[in-house]
């Protein structure tokens, strides 16, 4: 992240806004981190609000599952294993139309995505890896990285204050995310929770 280009297009934000009245801006990103590094600014301090577009609660997914003639026990293995992440959710109902089994999906789904989380603890442990943060390479530590994932194996989500090197890398790695507005850290999702507890229980 080009980090004086952002701070110039932030600037050229205000301008607009608040110094020219002209235009609101919208700004929409995926990247918990860049949203972090965004809200901690100061020149934003008061002239930005943050909507964070979170998954649904289980209301809210039991509705829309509905709307798609799951049955209470599809649905509430749907909620076991995906949560209410829109992208999963989406990947259930298009079992309607390939005709294959919810059931097998949602357990294909589940055993991808240990065997993604596995392969980045495997690549650290034979090869290492590297971080570039604020113009910086720092080695990450595969022990740190391993303490970091087994924080979540009693608990969905933690309060922070600042992140460590090890939970910057697996936010990179799309393995946890960062609700910067407040201040907590969690698993991008239900199944990478169940994921990352499974893969830590044989690491």
């Amino acid at each position: 992240m080009n980090g004086p280009l952002i701070y110039e297009l932030f600037n050229f934000f205000i301008d607009l806004t608040k110094e020219k009245h002209l235009a609101h801006v919208f700004v929409a990103t995926s990247d918990s981190l860049f949203i972090e590094q965004v809200y901690s600014k100061a020149m934003l301090s008061g002239r930005s609000r943050h909507i964070l577009v979170d998954d649904f609660d289980y209301t809210t997914t039991m509705d829309f599952l509905d709307e798609y003639g799951f049955g209470y026990e599809e649905k509430e293995l749907a909620w076991e294993y995906c949560g209410g992440k829109p992208v999963y959710l989406v990947e259930l109902i298009n079992t309607r139309i390939t005709d294959e089994s919810m059931e097998e999906k949602v357990h294909k789904m589940f055993a991808v995505r240990k065997s993604q989380i596995r392969m980045v603890i495997n690549e650290l442990h034979l090869v290492g890896d590297e971080l570039e943060y604020k113009g910086k390479k720092i080695e990450i530590v595969e022990e740190r990285v391993i303490d970091a994932l087994n924080s979540f194996s009693n608990i969905e989500s933690k309060s922070y204050e600042m992140l460590s090197i090890e939970e910057i890398y697996l936010v990179k790695r799309n393995i946890l995310f960062v609700d910067a507005v407040r201040g907590v850290l969690k698993p991008q999702s239900k199944l990478d929770l169940l994921a990352v507890r499974e893969v830590m229980e044989i690491a």
